[in-house]
C-alpha cells in the first residue's frame, strides 16, 4: 500500500472523531473554551505536511459543514459562514499577552465588534477568541509564530471597510487589529515614494502629504486601511487615471505563516530581479501573510481641475458618453456614473437637490487652460448623446462637495431604506461592453420589487449596484442574490471579473471557477499550502472549498 493510501484509510477513520466533536459557538460573553484545539482533527483544508510523502505534497478539498453543503463552493446561496469553534488554548493566551501587554482584549462585545463586519451582510456563526493590537513588526511576527505553532487560525483587520465578509472568524482564533501600526516611516519627496505602516488610512496619509505637494492616487471608501488596500488590490474612481493597488506598491514586507518577515521588492520603481512577491502578495487578503510594511507611489497634486456634471435620459446614453470619452484619447482622471435612484438617494442624505436623472462626473485635470479645453471637448461629446444640464466646478470647496457626496454614495442609499442592509455588486467588464451590461442589469434592478441603485466608475468598465434587502427576509434575500448573480453571470459572459475592486473574501468565492477555470484555482491553493501549511493564515477566504489537487 502507498503512503498516501495508507495515510488516507487512517485519516477517514479518524476523521468520525473530528465530526462528533464539531460544536456550534454561543455567544456567551465568558465563554472562550470548547473542545481542545490539540485534540481535535484539523479542518480537512489544510494541507498535508510535505514530510509525510516521499514525492507529492496532495491536498483535500476544504471539510463540508455539518450538514454538508460547504459555504463558497459552487451554486452556494448561503450567507451565514459555519465553522467549529474550540477550546483556546491557555499557553497561548499567556503568550500574546507577553507580547502585546496590555494591548490584547478578551472582551466580548470587542470580540463581537471585530467578528461583524460594519459595512456588510455577510456574517459567520463564531468570533475571534482574542483580539490583539501589535504596535511592530516583531510583535506581528511573535504573535504568528505562536499562533502557527500552536495552529490557531489568524484574521487580520483594518479599516473594517471590507464588504465581502474578509474579516469574518468562524472559527475563532486570533484577530490582528492593525490599527496601532500607522506610522510614516519615510517619506523621499524626489523620488515620489512613502513607506508607511499597514494600519494608517488613505486620507490620513493624504493629509500628511499635502503640504509637500504629494499625494497617494486610489481613493476606496472612507476609512480604508493601506494594509486593507493591499490586502483586497482595491482601486476605486481615481484609477482609470492612475490605476489599481497593484500598479502603485512599490515593495511590501510581510510576516509569512511561520514568522519569518519578508522583503518582496527593493525601492526601485522597476525591477526584473526575480518572481514579483509584490503582486503575489497583492490581492491575498491575508491568506498568505500580514502586511506590516508598504511603500507606495506618489503623484504631484495636480496643478489644476474641473468636476463636471451632466444628465441623461437612460443609463445606457450616459455609459455610451464615456466610451466615447475614453475613446476620444481624452486624460481624464475620473468618470462616475450615478443612476437616478443613486442621485435621488444623495439628495435625500445631503439636502442637495441635484436633477434625479442618470448622471455623469468627470474630473479633469493638468493646467488651466488644458483642464479648459478637456471640458470642452466632453462638453460637445455629450450634446451628441442627449446629455443636458452640463455644468462644471472650478472652486476648491465646491468640487471637494461634489466628490464627498459621491464617495458616501453607500450611506446615503440607507437614507432611503434606514433598516435594510446593502449587498454590494462589483463587476467590472471590457470598457466596449459596459453600456450594454449596465442597460441590462438596470433593466433587471428596475424590474425587482427590491430598493436598487447603480454607481460605476465608467472610464475602466467597472459598476456597483447597491441591493438594499431585510435579510430576515428570505424571500428578500434570495431576490438579492437573484440579482446579484444575475450581474455577476452577465459579465462573466462578457469577459469580465466578478470583482473589479472589493475582493473575494467569502461572498464572491462561488463564482472562482467559472471566472478563472479549476486549473487556476489548484494552482492557488498549492501556493497557499506551501506558504501556510497548518492553514492558520485567514483561513475560509477566496479560494473556493470545493477545489482539491
Amino acid at each position: 500500500m502507498s503512503k498516501f493510501s495508507s495515510w488516507f484509510s487512517r485519516f477517514r477513520s479518524s476523521s468520525k472523531y473530528f465530526y462528533h466533536s464539531i460544536r456550534t459557538f454561543t455567544n456567551e460573553p465568558s465563554t472562550i473554551h470548547r473542545t481542545t484545539w490539540s485534540k481535535s482533527l484539523l479542518p480537512l483544508a489544510l494541507a498535508v505536511s510535505a514530510a509525510s510523502f516521499s514525492h507529492f505534497n496532495p491536498s483535500l478539498c476544504d471539510a463540508p459543514d455539518i450538514r454538508g453543503a460547504s459555504f463558497g463552493g459552487k451554486g452556494s446561496t448561503q450567507y451565514v459562514v459555519k465553522g467549529s469553534q474550540k477550546e483556546f488554548p491557555q499557553e497561548l493566551l499567556n503568550e500574546l499577552k507577553a507580547i502585546c501587554q496590555d494591548n490584547i482584549s478578551v472582551d466580548y462585545d470587542e470580540r463581537y465588534i471585530h467578528g461583524k463586519p460594519q459595512n456588510s451582510f455577510h456574517k459567520a456563526v463564531n468570533i475571534p477568541d482574542v483580539i490583539v493590537y501589535p504596535r511592530s513588526e516583531e510583535e506581528v511576527s511573535k504573535i504568528v509564530k505562536s499562533c502557527d505553532n500552536h495552529k490557531v487560525p489568524i484574521v487580520p483587520y483594518g479599516g473594517a471597510t471590507s464588504i465581502e465578509g474578509h474579516t469574518l472568524c468562524p472559527n475563532g482564533g486570533v484577530c490582528i487589529d492593525m490599527s496601532l501600526m500607522k506610522r510614516v516611516k519615510a517619506l523621499h519627496v524626489n523620488d515620489m515614494d512613502v513607506v508607511v505602516e499597514p494600519g494608517i488610512g488613505w486620507m490620513e496619509l493624504n493629509e500628511y502629504l499635502e503640504p509637500y505637494g504629494l499625494f497617494f492616487p486610489l481613493d476606496p471608501g472612507p476609512g480604508a486601511s493601506i494594509g486593507g488596500m493591499c490586502a483586497t488590490r482595491c482601486s476605486g474612481s481615481l484609477a482609470v487615471r492612475y490605476g489599481t493597488m497593484r500598479d502603485n506598491v512599490i515593495s511590501l514586507k510581510v510576516v509569512l505563516a511561520n514568522g519569518e518577515i519578508m522583503k518582496t521588492a527593493s525601492r526601485a520603481r522597476k525591477s526584473a530581479a526575480g518572481y514579483d512577491l509584490t503582486r503575489l502578495m497583492i490581492g491575498s487578503e491575508g491568506t498568505l501573510g500580514i502586511i506590516t510594511e508598504v511603500t507606495l507611489r506618489l503623484q504631484k497634486i495636480p496643478q489644476h481641475s474641473v468636476v463636471a456634471m451632466c444628465n441623461f435620459p437612460s443609463v445606457k446614453e450616459a455609459a455610451d458618453v464615456a466610451i466615447a470619452t475614453m475613446m476620444s484619447g481624452i486624460q481624464v482622471s475620473r468618470v462616475e456614473l450615478l443612476d437616478e435612484v443613486q442621485v435621488k438617494a444623495i439628495n435625500i442624505a445631503n439636502g442637495k437637490n441635484f436633477p434625479e436623472y442618470p448622471t455623469l462626473m468627470f474630473e479633469f485635470i493638468g493646467t488651466e487652460a488644458y483642464a479648459r479645453e478637456q471640458t470642452q471637448i466632453v462638453r460637445a461629446i455629450v450634446s451628441e448623446h442627449n446629455g443636458s444640464d452640463f455644468v462644471f466646478a472650478e472652486e476648491p470647496e465646491e468640487k471637494k462637495e461634489l466628490w464627498k457626496v459621491r464617495k458616501e454614495a453607500l450611506w446615503a442609499c440607507f437614507a432611503l431604506e434606514p433598516n435594510l442592509e446593502a449587498m454590494t455588486t462589483d463587476v467590472c467588464v471590457p470598457l466596449s461592453h459596459l453600456a450594454d451590461l449596465i442597460s441590462r442589469s438596470k433593466n433587471e434592478l428596475d424590474a425587482s420589487p427590491l430598493v436598487c441603485t447603480v454607481i460605476a466608475h465608467a472610464g475602466d468598465g467597472n459598476f456597483h449596484t447597491i441591493i438594499l434587502f431585510d435579510p430576515t427576509k428570505e424571500e428578500q434575500r434570495r431576490e438579492a442574490e437573484r440579482l446579484n448573480q444575475f450581474m455577476v453571470h452577465a459579465a462573466l459572459s462578457l469577459e469580465g471579473t466578478c470583482t473589479g475592486e472589493h475582493g473575494v473574501g467569502t461572498g464572491k468565492m462561488k463564482y472562482l471557477e467559472e471566472e478563472l477555470g479549476v486549473e487556476a484555482l489548484r494552482t492557488m491553493k498549492k501556493i497557499k499550502s506551501v506558504l501556510d501549511p497548518n492553514n492558520i493564515m485567514n483561513p475560509g477566504k477566496l479560494i473556493p472549498p470545493h477545489v482539491c489537487f
